[in-house]
């Protein structure tokens, strides 16, 4: 079956991040759509998703218009998420994105990318770019989707994230001042002063004792 120039691409990309690792004793060709479907379910359930990212590169290039290849593409993003590999499960969710998006779809997997980023938020230390990025992606989320079934869900993450980016700006600011840095602190000093969350009463979080070391 001829493949497009997009799939081909993307099988390539998803070759790529994959890597070689696969088992070649588990190396399978020619099995119909059904077939491919339900290896890939038990790869999950068998918790590989090496082999089960492998399996998708196989299927998708001998069955480019198999109508499951939409279910899969949201299984594995799915199943990466809930082995935080938040990288694999964006690179899915794209992909979705661009072949089978529609308004409605484009919600809710919009929706499962700013919840995969938030999943990912565990060093709220160093995380300053996906706080900002997620940030940003939630304001044009909710503007875009402004009456979603979401929104409480969003909103909370919302919250959260503005919290962090607000103590990462406190810490910001009392490192720059340790060193002397005024034009810098002073910088962190007026976003501080500036936020509307500068009079709440909130506790920062805590990272696990065994991370506060390297930190």
């Amino acid at each position: 079956m001829r493949i497009n120039l997009k799939s081909a691409i993307f099988i390539l990309s998803l070759s790529i991040l994959v890597g070689c690792g696969a088992k070649k004793d588990d190396e399978l060709y020619n099995l119909t759509p059904d077939q491919w479907y339900q290896q890939i379910l038990n790869d999950i359930k068998d918790a590989d998703l090496e082999t089960a990212n492998s399996h998708y590169i196989s299927f998708a290039s001998e069955h480019v218009a198999s109508p499951y290849l939409e279910q899969v593409l949201i299984i594995l993003a799915n199943a990466h998420v809930d082995e935080e590999e938040y990288k694999m499960a964006n690179f899915y969710l794209d992909e979705y994105i661009k072949k089978y998006g529609t308004k409605e779809s484009i919600e809710y997997i919009q929706y499962l990318k700013i919840k995969a980023n938030f999943d990912s938020f565990s060093k709220p230390n160093r995380n300053q770019k996906l706080v900002k990025d997620s940030i940003l992606q939630i304001d044009e989320f909710l503007k875009n989707y402004p009456n979603t079934q979401y929104r409480p869900l969003i909103e909370t993450m919302l919250v959260k994230f503005k919290l962090a980016e607000y103590y990462l700006d406190s810490d910001i600011y009392e490192l720059y001042n340790k060193l002397d840095r005024s034009d810098s602190a002073a910088i962190y000093q007026d976003k501080i002063d500036n936020s509307p969350l500068n009079d709440i009463n909130s506790t920062k979080a805590k990272l696990p004792w065994y991370m506060t070391p390297f930190e």
